[in-house]
């Protein structure tokens, strides 16, 4: 077994055999690791799941290794006294030895390329977000506020444009030069908003996600460009904890104690869940809730998680979003089970057949719940 500790231009080795005994340690440049490793014989190659990670175990793969990628966080606790590259190496080998570890699927070339659109989109808006906190700073220097948003924007032109503003004219020129500035951002946001959308249209899989309250297209474009294989959970609740759903534990001696949520995995994907779920509760908010739906049930055993009241139903405060988040998440992960498995979509469909005399459709039973 060969760990290797990656970087830009050093690569360390620490090769051991399988009951643990160092056969041999290396530092070598980029050129020469990849010709001291096709004149290897097939070995176990283990890495941490770092930038390039997913383009080097696609380089060894070819070459007739085995390739297992670990997270560095189960990496850090193997990591003796002073950290440096030889003792990471050593502690990838120590960890990937472990029969409880869990390894990290490498990306395709078309998974790592799918993102690629997205992650361009949320640069822009982070960008004109930056653009926008500049001209309303500089802006409040002078006395005039400007609420947030992108739509109160508009409310500047005026101000430049009228004549008897006390702006100085050097000021007047940089918040023109800001504008100019965010209308280009804004026209590149729109370009990709539209490429992406039509992107979804043309997946089977974004289609279908949409189907689903609460998913639009650029989250089932996220979800399918940034989520795993769902053959990789076992069920909808590890897909929920995978995303960071679940609250954090500190239990210690017989005493459960639970935090918030873990905030762990996908942050792009949990965002949009989130956000795209808390619009589907406020929704039911402002209108009546379906009796005996899911929701109806969870408020009649938890009536103290609809905080803020408004109307006859409430809204749900942030110790109630909680379970309907999850609770949609594992809906959409048996979709997406669904989708990659055809032979996981004959059983459902006769498990359904077996147990609706009628021929209902149960996930359509469970959207209804959410609607």
């Amino acid at each position: 077994m060969i760990g290797v500790d990656l970087s830009k231009n050093v690569f360390q080795l620490h090769c051991a055999m399988m009951s643990g005994h160092l056969k041999f340690r290396k530092k070598l440049t980029r050129p020469q690791f990849r010709q001291f490793m096709s004149n290897q014989p097939p070995a176990v190659v283990v890495m941490e799941a770092c930038g390039s990670a997913s383009y080097w175990a696609r380089e060894l793969n070819k070459l007739g290794h085995e390739v297992k990628l670990i997270a560095p966080q189960y990496v850090r606790p193997f990591v003796k006294r002073q950290k440096n590259d030889a003792a990471d190496a050593e502690a990838i080998v120590i960890a990937a030895q472990r029969p409880e570890m869990r390894f990290v699927e490498p990306k395709t070339e078309d998974q790592q390329a799918r993102p690629a659109l997205f992650r361009a989109r949320e640069r822009l808006l982070h960008q004109r977000t930056e653009l926008v906190n500049a001209l309303r700073g500089l802006l409040y220097e002078f006395g005039y506020t400007i609420p947030q948003g992108i739509g109160h924007l508009k409310r500047i032109e005026p101000i430049l444009d009228d004549p008897g503003c006390d702006l100085p004219e050097i000021v007047r020129d940089e918040c023109r030069d800001l504008m100019e500035q965010i209308a280009k951002k804004t026209a590149r946001i729109d370009a990709r908003t539209k490429i992406a959308k039509s992107s979804a249209e043309k997946s089977d899989t974004a289609r279908r996600l949409q189907t689903m309250p609460g998913v639009g297209p650029l989250t089932a474009l996220a979800i399918e460009a940034f989520a795993p294989d769902m053959m990789n959970f076992r069920r909808g609740r590890d897909f929920a904890a995978w995303l960071g759903l679940v609250p954090r534990q500190h239990s210690s001696g017989g005493k459960e104690r639970l935090g918030r949520v873990s905030k762990a995995g996908q942050a792009d994907i949990r965002r949009l869940l989130i956000v795209g779920g808390d619009s589907r509760l406020n929704w039911l908010g402002r209108w009546s809730i379906p009796e005996g739906s899911w929701l109806a049930r969870m408020l009649e055993r938890k009536p103290g998680c609809w905080s803020r009241s408004r109307g006859p139903t409430g809204w749900p405060g942030r110790s109630g979003r909680c379970p309907p988040r999850r609770r949609i998440i594992r809906i959409r992960h048996e979709l997406l089970h669904e989708l990659n498995s055809e032979s996981s979509l004959a059983s459902a469909k006769e498990v359904r057949e077996g147990d609706n005399p009628n021929g209902r459709n149960d996930r359509t039973d469970l959207d209804r719940e959410n609607q």
